[in-house]
């Protein structure tokens, strides 16, 4: 009987060495759905403050496209400026405001729209002359390099020679350290006022 009461013994530390584990492991579980539960709250809240924020976006974005829209148009052209194209704007729009008829909107309309053909030429025939210098440019410095692989080849023929050195520096002093003044001035643009 004796060992039958060793053997209940033993099976009753064993059971018992189960629960004690089965409830550690419970308890695991348990801080682990607790900080599952508490980062999900988090983000929840963070979500919803998100959303919050986004909703006075749009309405705040909403308010403004109301009032925009209630304005003129010539006031929505002026938005779209920066700050010192949009006080330009606004000095046009005070300049146009004061001329009192039709005839005299047309007259300055004319010499507006003679003004921007006049820069519209000017414009062009600089971004020409740009284009000339980029290409002499380019031509000057391809003729400069052809020189300067000549001279070197010529200098590898000559295995010997001790004044290879000097002949590289000729060649490099021959080209001018500053270029000529451009042929085309750069055009003075009339202010407006």
């Amino acid at each position: 009987m004796t060992q039958d009461v060793r053997q209940w013994l033993g099976e009753i530390k064993a059971l018992q060495q189960k629960l004690t584990e089965a409830q550690q492991e419970r308890d695991d579980a348990l801080k682990s759905a607790a900080n599952w539960r508490n980062l999900y709250e988090t983000e929840a809240r963070q979500r919803r403050t998100e959303a919050k924020l986004a909703q006075q976006k749009v309405d705040s974005l909403q308010a403004e496209l109301n009032a925009l829209k209630a304005t003129p148009s010539l006031s929505n052209d002026l938005a779209a400026f920066s700050e010192p194209d949009a006080a330009r704007a606004q000095t046009v729009q005070q300049q146009v405001s004061q001329l009192d008829t039709i005839e005299a909107l047309q007259a300055r309309l004319s010499e507006a729209l003679l003004e921007a053909d006049r820069l519209k030429q000017t414009l062009r025939s600089e971004q020409a002359a740009h284009q000339q210098t980029r290409v002499e440019l380019t031509a000057a410095l391809g003729d400069a390099i052809d020189r300067l692989t000549q001279e070197r080849t010529r200098n590898r023929n000559s295995d010997n020679n001790p004044d290879s050195g000097k002949l590289e520096d000729s060649v490099l002093s021959e080209i001018p350290a500053v270029l000529p003044a451009s042929k085309t001035p750069s055009l003075e643009l009339p202010h407006f006022e």
